[in-house]
């Protein structure tokens, strides 16, 4: 008996872990980002802090701040009442600084049944390319 209980206790200790999650940054281009936008096939969702968001944020993009994010995962209501219906099967497109809150805004939303692409081009980039400024004056988040 001993023998058979060292084997599965060896068996357990020398299985391979369960792959990780993992979220890659999306190939699209961002001219395939602006296009899908403008076809209403796809929003820009903002992962920064309300910080960053009010020192700027593209025209039209959700704010969405990864921090709120990891609560309302388990808040379906609230997801509902901030992004798009998931039925409407728009491409969610992350975005933050340098990109890892974008990937890990990306887990969450895609976990939760959403078509989510995380960029790697962050605020700065995307306004150098030429999305649109929100006007400073718009405090009010979509």
């Amino acid at each position: 008996m001993p023998a058979i209980l060292t084997s599965v206790a060896l068996s357990i200790l020398l299985a391979p872990a369960p792959p990780r999650e993992t979220v890659e940054f999306t190939k699209d281009t961002l001219e395939a980002v602006q296009k899908n936008i403008a076809k209403e096939k796809a929003v820009l969702v903002d992962v920064r802090s309300k910080e960053e968001w009010d020192e700027g944020h593209v025209e039209g993009a959700i704010f969405l701040p990864v921090t709120s994010l990891r609560k309302y995962a388990f808040d379906a209501k609230k997801l509902t009442e901030t992004l798009p219906p998931k039925k409407e099967k728009i491409i969610l497109y992350t975005h933050c600084v340098v990109g890892m809150r974008a990937k890990e805004a990306a887990k969450i939303l895609g976990r939760e049944g959403y078509i989510v692409r995380a960029l790697h081009p962050g605020y700065d980039e995307l306004i150098k390319f030429g999305f649109k400024p929100a006007d400073p004056t718009d405090e009010n988040p979509r």
